[in-house]
């Protein structure tokens, strides 16, 4: 039962990692870039937004890696 819970806490943060990933702002010199992307990021300064968007996906990104340590530990026994 618990495995299962852990499984389905798996799929739904890998979902959320995604789209929060997606929703982030490009900084490199990528595809962005080509289309003016670079003149805009520029313009703006980092805001409470994206500040909150950071932290919310570096606390989904752990709760993700503890998911799979534990399953990995789980499924090994």
């Amino acid at each position: 039962m618990f495995e299962i819970g852990l499984n389905v806490v798996l799929v739904l943060t890998s979902v959320l990692l995604v789209v929060l990933i997606l929703l982030h702002r490009g900084k490199g010199g990528g595809l962005s870039s080509m289309f003016g992307g670079a003149v805009s990021s520029q313009l703006s300064g980092s805001s409470v937004v994206e500040k909150n968007l950071n932290r919310l996906t570096v606390l989904t990104g752990l709760v993700w890696s503890v998911c799979i340590v534990t399953l990995g530990i789980l499924l090994k026994v």
